[in-house]
């Protein structure tokens, strides 16, 4: 596919690469784990044939951006920030944020920590639910106590690095056919359900051919970003639950107010992270405007790269 026009941008004292295309107000597009802008590559033209400035970044630590070494420096207070001060570097005062996976709560927050600079917002995969009782990390290893839980197994710097480096381009033709529609459909999902001792890739499918939302050069692509960036910077946003949870007491309090959305796909394993809970009815109350909340039937984790046409 034709690539979009790349921008370089500076902010928060460091500089972002950005996919821009479009005429119009500001949509800033914010990837998730491990990706990068290109997970929007079927959003960007539609964007721009609607009449937006579509800006879809790669967050620091990935691509073509900026890479702190530092755990800390992948916060959500540093990252939310940029994001801030994209919208300025692109010369307007507000913009319309859209995030996915990782990029739902970043814009999620940014919504909170920035509101005059978010003119409304789309949240896919992950739903906000306000500040948990404690940091995240903790209650993952309550919750997952003596199994097996990526979140926990990507704690100690290092280790799920060296698993994943050794092979990028298998690591992720596993780890997006595993967590998408096509590879959960039938599953024990192989995320959760094995021994705590296990690594992230045991039990993940290696598909003899992948499914149609994802071609063998949209796998070359992020491969090659991948490999360029390293794993260190995006498992580094695993890292910081501890720093988010003491940086950001005002998520337990302040809810969205902007005009918002959530889409998911209805086979995403995010969604039953939590055992015996219902996360998308637990949301409704960290919203004041929240315009719909939709699952996109057999979608998986990537909901709009497996459904462009849905999601768009």
């Amino acid at each position: 596919m034709k690539l979009p026009p790349m921008q370089t941008i500076r902010t928060n004292g460091l500089t972002l690469r950005a996919a821009v295309e479009g005429k119009g107000p500001l949509v800033v597009l914010v990837h998730g784990w491990p990706e990068s802008w290109y997970s929007w590559r079927n959003q960007i033209p539609a964007l721009a044939a609607a009449g937006y400035r579509a800006c879809a970044i790669d967050v620091r630590g990935y691509g073509g951006s900026d890479k702190p070494h530092d755990v800390e420096a992948y916060d959500l207070l540093s990252i939310t920030s940029d994001v801030a001060g994209v919208i300025d570097a692109m010369g307007e005062s507000e913009a319309i944020l859209v995030g996915h996976d990782w990029g739902a709560p970043i814009v999620w927050t940014t919504s909170i920590l920035h509101r005059k600079k978010v003119r409304a917002v789309v949240g896919m995969s992950v739903p906000h639910l306000g500040r948990p009782p404690m940091p995240l990390i903790e209650l993952w290893k309550q919750i997952y106590a003596g199994k097996f839980f990526y979140q926990i197994y990507f704690q100690e710097p290092g280790v799920a690095e060296a698993e994943l480096e050794k092979d990028v381009r298998t690591a992720l033709r596993k780890i997006y056919f595993s967590a998408s529609g096509d590879g959960l459909a039938g599953s024990t999902r192989a995320f959760e359900a094995k021994g705590p001792e296990s690594k992230f890739l045991d039990g993940l499918a290696n598909p003899e051919k992948l499914p149609p939302w994802i071609t063998e050069e949209d796998l070359d692509y992020y491969a090659g970003e991948m490999s360029r960036s390293g794993f260190r910077g995006p498992l580094n946003r695993y890292r910081t639950s501890v720093q988010d949870f003491e940086r950001l007491p005002q998520l337990g309090e302040e809810k969205i107010t902007q005009p918002a959305l959530f889409i998911a796909g209805s086979q995403d394993p995010v969604l039953r992270f939590v055992p015996g809970a219902n996360m998308m009815d637990a949301m409704d109350f960290w919203y004041t405007d929240l315009r719909g909340k939709v699952l996109v039937e057999g979608a998986g984790h990537w909901v709009q790269q497996e459904r462009p046409k849905e999601v768009n």
